[in-house]
């Protein structure tokens, strides 16, 4: 027979365990300056391939994670349907063809909210969980 208190704890370990879960996989969401309107699946894919520079006539600054990140990773994943090399790829292909740059890598996520908060047209993405009180979201999926 098990006492009642141990089977409250292992109640417990297990909804703290699985709420670690859920905030572990929080869901990706699109940021912008306040002078981006609100964007559809396909607008973010055209900027982060850099076949969209402006929304409404505000050129766009679109910015990415680094490399490697986990975040990046499941942005591309989520919004561009693309793994982390064929993202490299295309952008190898397009900078020797003389057809723009990647977005620009910033890091650490307080200089991406940073810079996304001060710069005119900037754009980001960022866990659900770091969107800070008052981020102007674009896109949530």
């Amino acid at each position: 027979m098990t006492h009642p208190l141990r089977t409250l704890a292992h109640r417990v370990l297990l909804a703290v365990g699985l709420c670690g879960a859920v905030l572990a996989h929080a869901g990706v969401v699109v940021i912008a300056h306040p002078s981006v309107r609100k964007l559809d699946v396909p607008a973010v894919q055209r900027i982060y391939t850099g076949r969209m520079v402006e929304v409404d006539g505000v050129p766009v600054v679109p910015l990415n994670a680094p490399s490697g990140q986990m975040l990046r990773k499941r942005f591309l994943a989520d919004y561009l349907d693309q793994t982390e090399d064929a993202y490299t790829a295309y952008w190898t292909v397009r900078r020797y063809v003389g057809k723009g740059v990647p977005p620009r890598d910033v890091w650490p996520l307080a200089e991406l909210l940073a810079q996304v908060s001060r710069t005119p047209g900037a754009i980001a993405y960022v866990d659900e969980a770091d969107v800070p009180p008052g981020a102007h979201i674009v896109l949530r999926k």
